[in-house]
């Protein structure tokens, strides 16, 4: 356990030496999503191979970098691409960069991520809040000896979500004139997309919408006292009644033709954040 957090020193060590600002806010972007750090002033980019300790993406549509700056008049933190338990990484190095946002004193995470549509309701292109989530599938991260410098053993998860973020990202989103969804997040490990069969389990579950990323990271950042708000992107219809594939090209696709309301909805959201 002392090795997790000599790697966090090593790791904010090396961070500060290239950026001294303390980031209030840390920002994951998910597939399709990147194109939303161009919003950000930059100060500071730093490659993921560069830093230590931190894994490399292997996905496409995840550029791999850090990116800080300025962003609605706050200092930010944003991940372009994330890393997936499906990639082979062990949960330890999945949560790994929320952990480095803690060590450097982020105090709020926001996340994006694409996501399959399991309410029959919603169409691609929807724009979801995720209000809650189901954790059954994929491995907790906190598994194994808890770390009491990262957060408490038994972690509260009855508000994952910031109640107060969700109301004002609403509010953002009415006056934009941008309808958003509100859902459930059903977390699975992937990498293969749902069986018609399993979108039909996960929407009688409770489940609106079924993604491969997000929860892992929103525990850790529940664990380290950080408050979160997370929107998905629905880039696909789980529940259909045509037999029709889904490829990670289409929903790459869907997610830019999304972005731009997303990344509308983020910079009024972190200008009203305290």
């Amino acid at each position: 356990m002392a090795k997790i957090l000599e790697q966090l020193r090593e790791t904010r060590e090396f961070l500060k030496s290239q950026y001294a600002d303390t980031p209030a806010i840390g920002i994951v972007l998910g597939s399709g999503l990147g194109n939303f750090a161009t919003k950000i002033q930059v100060e500071k980019e730093i490659s993921y191979h560069d830093i230590p300790h931190f894994p490399v993406s292997t996905v496409q549509g995840h550029s791999g970098k850090l990116i800080f700056g300025t962003l609605g008049g706050k200092k930010v933190v944003a991940m372009a691409g994330r890393f997936h338990f499906y990639e082979g990484y062990t949960m330890d190095q999945v949560v790994y960069p929320i952990r480095v946002f803690k060590a450097l004193g982020v105090e709020t995470v926001l996340l994006s991520n694409a996501a399959g549509g399991v309410n029959p309701n919603f169409k691609v292109g929807d724009l979801m809040i995720i209000t809650d989530h189901i954790h059954l599938n994929v491995p907790n991260p906190l598994i194994g000896k808890n770390v009491e410098e990262l957060g408490p053993r038994f972690p509260d998860m009855s508000e994952p979500y910031a109640k107060v973020f969700i109301t004002a990202a609403k509010e953002i989103a009415a006056e934009l004139g941008h309808p958003v969804r509100e859902g459930v997040y059903y977390a699975v490990t992937g990498p293969t997309f749902e069986t018609h069969a399993e979108y039909k389990m996960i929407h009688v579950l409770g489940g609106d919408a079924v993604g491969m990323s997000t929860v892992p990271e929103v525990i850790v950042a529940i664990h380290g006292g950080m408050k979160v708000f997370a929107m998905s992107v629905i880039t696909d219809i789980g529940i259909r009644d045509i037999d029709n594939t889904i490829t990670h090209e289409e929903v790459l696709e869907a997610a830019h033709a999304a972005e731009p309301k997303l990344t509308a909805i983020y910079e009024k959201l972190i200008e009203r954040l305290p």
